[in-house]
């Protein structure tokens, strides 16, 4: 179901979720992609360019963050622009797996465009990873 503009308040939350990255995700994500940095996906790399350790694509984190939006608005369609500035990157430990939590609010509606600026807030054990990240939805 399709949440309706007039339904909505700014300030409110509208999606929340964690999302779960492990290094085969990244290994996949890289095949998928084409970025076959060793940084996502070795850690001798990764430390010798001065990493803490392997990290997730930028992308990759991107795109997973908008996913909860998505979910919330019915049809990825909806979604009519996203952007965010990276802000720290995302350690991804080995074995294990990172998780970024993501809390999704309205930031402003325009009733005019019939759309929802959403501000997304993206953590990742307690520190932000994504910075002015906001999805702007076009709804009913």
């Amino acid at each position: 179901m399709t949440p309706a503009l007039a339904e909505l308040t700014v300030g409110q939350e509208v999606a929340r979720a964690d999302v779960v990255v492990d290094r085969a995700r990244l290994v996949r994500y890289a095949g998928a992609s084409g970025d076959f940095n060793p940084i996502h996906w070795n850690e001798r790399v990764a430390l010798e360019v001065g990493l803490s350790g392997v990290i997730a694509h930028g992308m990759w984190t991107m795109g997973a963050a908008v996913g909860p939006v998505v979910e919330w608005a019915g049809d990825p369609g909806r979604v009519v622009d996203y952007q965010v500035r990276f802000t720290r990157p995302v350690p991804v430990p080995d074995p294990g797996e990172a998780v970024a939590q993501v809390v999704a609010v309205v930031g402003a509606l325009d009733e005019t465009a019939g759309t929802a600026r959403i501000d997304l807030t993206v953590q990742v054990d307690g520190q932000r990873v994504l910075g002015k990240a906001q999805a702007v939805v076009r709804l009913s």
